[in-house]
This record gives structure tokens, C-alpha cells and sequence, in this order.
């Protein structure tokens, strides 16, 4: 045997340790099965608050939130019996959470709790502050599906804060009402499954296509539009009440801002709402009649503007892009207005059904800009380049068109839509859907417990001038204003033959006048007669200058 001294390697010397030479071949990884405690994490969660009140109270929430579970558990369990099958080796990894993250996710949170104090049902409870355990649920569960996907197909998976943005995001547009509320679970594995497997070579990376949020909401809302399954969710409600919030359209500006500052998408939004505002105010220039019912910009559109719409990894690079995206998704946004309330649909998914089409032509919108030639007004304008000064510059323009639509009025408090006589006197003049408007009004503030407007409603379905006459939807509505103690509605009951009128109550115009915020009850009766002549009340005006 040849000694290993004749070749001028000295054996180690007993008692201290070898070290392996620098090319030595990496030894065999140890078990990476661990990793499932992640996700297996996630699913006692979720098993948690399948126990808590919020869940029992209703049995398909508590029975959505076991299944998402027991998915979650048999996912794990799949991964493990691969990794221990296959040998590879997988991680998770904690890194500084990415400002893109968590920044967009306080100002979601600072929405959740300001709208939520403000959207009070009449047994006391807020639905906002209801759902916090289920979102929290939904948080979890979206991360045990992420980190298993990750995990299944990359060698390692970065915990952050991305979850929290697209679950905040869902939660802020669209809820599945709790008898199918396992949908909810199945609308966020869409919206994570796309982000990992629908995705393009982009500037010589492979990213995803979708806003993870935009397109599970998208593509969820057509399958409510053509299903006509809208009452399955609190979608209508989520749209209406943010304006019950005072000043919300301020609140999100100010949050917007935030994120512009951080994130340079200031370009996307405002041209967004320019495009918005311009083709309103042409409407009605035309028509005489505003474009939506009692808004410039639906509050729930605005919302969108600032936190759907404005993902940059999803959205285009250059300012000349961004321009053309804000224009295309203000413009899809009027035209599906429309388009769905022409079909029956519920028109709140106008701000949802384009997203996901938009990021679909980002590609196409680059190249389009990447031949318009720059020039010295480009550049005074800031639009050749996403720097942190050109950014401020389209910031303060932005700040500057928000203050001028404030003071037109267009923006919180009272709009030319908030006014009944107005839609009155426009169906009166056959205005473009001032008849239809009017009809619907009055059947909202009906359902809020007016009087007044119920009578009003049976008054329609009575005459049949600007509705097909129905005879049981009016004896209905009468019952319900003699119901509400309003004298007309009584009546109308007792002798069918004719149509009594009279002008709304004092409680009536607590609703009527509300401006979409919430209703006047604690407002004394001066002041609220003289709002009442403010809004083109007659009757009104009259009680007020014999007041003086």
C-alpha cells in the first residue's frame, strides 16, 4: 500500500477536525420537509376561527373555513410525500418586507376601519368590523396557497407582505355573503394561481400579466354578470355605502397620495379621472342630466382609481404609458356603466370588468409609446422619464385638479344628482333616463323606511306614465306608506280610484336630503327645511321665508 506520506499529504492529526477541500462536491441536503410547517400553520388558523362566533353564527362560514383548512392540510401533505420522494431540497425565506407591500396595505387598512365605523346597520352591528375574523382567514389562507405553490415549483419560497395587498384589495370591492362564503377562498386561489402561472417575458423577465386582485375580481364579476348571481355577494352594498363615510373622497385622495408618492403612479390615476370627469361633463352638456345617477366619479370608482388600478407590476413603465392606460380604463369605465345598466346588470362592476383586459394590453400600449418622439415640451412636462421631481411635478397637478373639482362641487357633499325635484322636473321634460332615475330613487330611499317615496313609487305603478301600471306593485307600496304612518299612502289604500299626494314629512327628508352620507336625524328642523329648499324643494322655501 502506497503511504500517503510519499505523496506530501500528512494524515490529520487525531482529535481535530477535517476540512473538506474547496472543490469538494457539495454534500447530500438534509430533509426540507419542515417547510410544510408554514402553511400547516395557516390551516390551524383557519381552523380557529372556524370556532370563533363570527363563524359558528353562520354554518357555511364555519364549514368554508374547515374545508379551506383541510385543503390547505392535504396540499402540505402532497408537498412532503414529493420532497421526500424526490430528495430536492426547498426553503422558505424572510426578507425586509417591499415597501410596494406593505405601504398600499395600511392605506387599504386605513379605508377598512374609516368606512367601516361609518356603515352601521339598524340592529347596531357594522359589517366591516364583522368581517375583520374572516379576512384574517383569508390572509392565511392565501399564504399557505402561495407558499405551497412556491414551494412545489421554486427552490425556495420569500415570505412578505404580498398577501396582504390582494386580499385587502378583494375585500374592499367584493364579499360573497356567508351562505357562499367558500367562494370567497376559491375567488383568492384564482387570484394566486394566475399571478404564478399566467405570466410573459416582459424586459427580458418572466412576470406575471394579472394584478392578482384585478383579475379574480374580474373575472368573478363576469361570472356574476352572466349568471345574474349578484345577490350572492355584498358587492352593491360594499359600492354604496363608502359614501356613508363624511368626506370620503378627500380620505382616499389623501391615501392616494401616499401611494403616489412611494410608487410613481400618480400619471395612472389622474388621467383616470380627468378622462372620467371630461366625458361626464360632456354627457352633460348634451343630455342636461349627469352621467351617473348623483356623482362625478362613483366613490367605489375612485377607490379604484387610486388601489386597483395602480399596480406597477402590472401596469405600464413610462409616463406616455401610463397616460394611455389611465385614459383606457377611465373611458372602459363610462362605457360599462352603460353597457351593464342596458342589460339589467347591477352597474358597480363597471370599475372591475376592464382591470384584468387592461393589464392584458400593457405590451401593446409600450411599444405603441416607445415611437412618440420626445420633445422639449415632453420634457418640461415631465413626461420623459419616472423620476422622483417629474413625479412631484404630476403630483402637485394632480393635487390642483382634485381642488378644483372640489370646489365645483363635484366631488363630497351636495351634487346635482342628490336633488329629487331634479329628476322630477327632468322626467317632466323627458330627459335622457330621468324617468328611470327618479323610479329608482324613490324605491331606495322606500326601502330606507320613507313614507313619502313609497307613496311615490305606488303613484308610478298607479298612473303608469313612466312605468308599465301594476296594480298589485301599487296596492304593495301604498301598504307600506300607510305601514310607515305617511296619511297619502293610507288613502290611496281606502279609495284605489284616485291618487292622493302630499310633501315629504320632516322624518322623510332626513333620508331624502342626506346627499348619499348618512341620514339627518339629529340635524334640527330649520336647518333641515332650509336644506330642503336648497335641494329645489318648493314647499319648503315657503316654510322657511315664512319663518323669517
Amino acid at each position: 500500500m502506497t503511504s500517503t506520506r510519499q505523496h506530501g499529504v500528512q494524515p490529520p492529526e487525531r482529535g481535530k477536525a477535517t476540512r473538506a477541500p474547496r472543490n469538494a462536491p457539495p454534500s447530500t441536503p438534509r430533509s426540507s420537509g419542515w417547510v410544510i410547517v408554514f402553511p400547516l400553520i395557516a390551516a390551524v388558523l383557519l381552523f380557529a376561527i372556524s370556532l370563533s362566533d363570527r363563524a359558528r353564527g353562520a354554518g357555511t362560514v364555519a364549514l368554508s373555513l374547515q374545508g379551506a383548512a383541510v385543503a390547505v392540510v392535504a396540499l402540505s401533505l402532497a408537498l412532503l410525500v414529493w420532497l421526500r420522494k424526490t430528495g430536492v431540497t426547498r426553503t422558505i425565506e424572510f426578507t425586509g418586507a417591499r415597501k410596494q407591500h406593505y405601504i398600499q396595505a395600511m392605506v387599504q387598512l386605513s379605508i377598512f376601519l374609516y368606512w367601516g365605523w361609518y356603515w352601521q346597520l339598524t340592529n347596531g352591528t357594522r359589517p366591516v368590523y364583522l368581517m375583520a375574523p374572516l379576512i384574517l382567514a383569508q390572509l392565511a389562507f392565501a399564504y399557505a396557497i402561495d407558499a405551497l405553490v412556491s414551494l412545489w415549483r421554486r427552490e425556495k419560497y420569500v415570505f412578505g407582505f404580498g398577501p396582504f395587498p390582494i386580499i385587502f384589495s378583494i375585500n374592499l370591492f367584493l364579499w360573497f355573503r356567508d351562505d357562499w362564503f367558500y367562494l370567497q377562498f376559491v375567488m383568492i386561489a384564482v387570484g394566486v394561481l394566475g399571478k404564478e402561472f399566467i405570466r410573459w417575458e416582459r424586459e427580458g423577465r418572466k412576470v406575471h400579466i394579472f394584478n392578482p386582485s384585478a383579475f379574480a375580481l374580474g373575472l368573478f364579476s363576469l361570472i356574476l354578470v352572466l349568471t345574474s348571481s349578484t345577490g350572492m355577494t355584498w358587492g352593491p352594498e360594499i359600492a354604496s355605502t363608502l359614501r356613508l363615510a363624511p368626506r370620503i373622497y378627500l380620505y382616499l385622495f389623501l391615501g392616494g397620495l401616499v401611494v403616489m408618492y412611494f410608487f410613481r403612479i400618480t400619471l395612472l390615476t389622474m388621467t383616470a379621472a380627468a378622462t372620467l370627469f371630461g366625458l361626464g361633463a360632456a354627457y352633460y352638456a348634451i343630455t342636461g342630466v349627469p352621467y351617473f345617477l348623483d356623482t362625478e366619479i362613483p366613490t367605489a370608482v375612485f377607490l379604484g382609481l387610486h388601489l386597483l388600478i395602480t399596480d406597477p407590476s402590472t401596469s405600464p413603465r413610462t409616463p406616455p404609458g401610463k397616460i394611455v392606460f389611465g385614459v383606457l380604463y377611465g373611458a372602459s369605465v363610462f362605457g360599462l356603466y352603460t353597457i351593464l345598466g342596458s342589460f339589467g346588470a347591477p352597474t358597480f362592476y363597471d370599475k372591475l370588468l376592464a382591470v384584468p383586459l387592461l393589464n392584458l394590453s400593457v405590451r401593446w400600449i409600450d411599444r405603441m409609446v416607445a415611437g412618440i418622439p420626445v420633445t422639449s415640451i415632453w420634457k418640461k412636462l415631465g413626461l420623459d422619464a419616472l423620476e422622483h421631481r417629474a413625479n412631484l411635478m404630476h403630483m402637485s397637478v394632480w393635487i390642483a385638479f382634485f381642488a378644483g373639482m372640489t370646489l365645483l362641487g363635484k366631488t363630497d357633499g351636495r351634487h346635482t344628482g342628490d336633488s329629487l325635484p331634479f329628476w322630477g322636473e327632468a322626467c317632466s321634460n323627458e330627459l335622457p333616463n330621468a324617468c328611470k332615475r327618479l323610479l329608482l330613487l324613490e324605491t331606495t330611499y322606500c326601502t330606507d323606511n320613507s313614507g313619502w317615496a313609497c307613496n311615490e313609487v305606488g303613484r308610478h305603478y298607479t298612473e303608469g306614465r313612466i312605468t308599465a301600471m301594476n296594480e298589485d306593485r301599487a296596492f304593495g307600496y301604498y301598504s307600506r306608506a300607510c305601514e310607515l304612518r305617511y296619511q297619502a299612502g293610507c288613502l290611496n289604500l281606502l279609495d284605489p280610484g284616485s291618487v292622493t299626494e302630499a310633501n315629504p314629512r320632516a322624518f322623510d327628508l332626513r333620508l331624502l336630503l342626506r346627499e348619499g352620507g348618512l341620514n339627518l336625524l339629529d340635524m334640527p328642523e330649520p336647518q333641515l327645511y332650509t336644506r330642503a329648499c336648497e335641494h329645489g324643494w318648493a314647499f319648503a322655501c315657503n316654510r322657511v321665508a315664512g319663518a323669517l
